[in-house]
């Protein structure tokens, strides 16, 4: 059986844009919005609460598509 495993957490707005680019490599994700999860629970969450997910398989091809991510967003900051 394959896992998942958390490649990213942070706000929509980033975790949207590395959506867009495992979806251009292929690669399917999960993500689990953990803010809106407890809106609608009835409690809050703080910080960055958007995890990305992908298959433990793919790891290794979605591995550089997430380092150029990770490094063009720590540029932005």
């Amino acid at each position: 059986m394959n896992k998942h495993i958390k490649v990213f957490s942070g706000s929509q707005i980033f975790v949207n844009r590395l959506n867009q680019l495992l979806d251009q490599i292929d690669i399917p994700y999960l993500v689990k919005d953990n803010k809106e999860a407890g809106r609608l629970a009835g409690f809050g969450t703080l910080g960055n609460s958007v995890d990305v997910f992908i298959y433990e398989s793919d790891l290794e091809k979605a591995q550089p598509t997430i380092a150029n991510f990770k490094q063009e967003i720590a540029a932005d900051q």
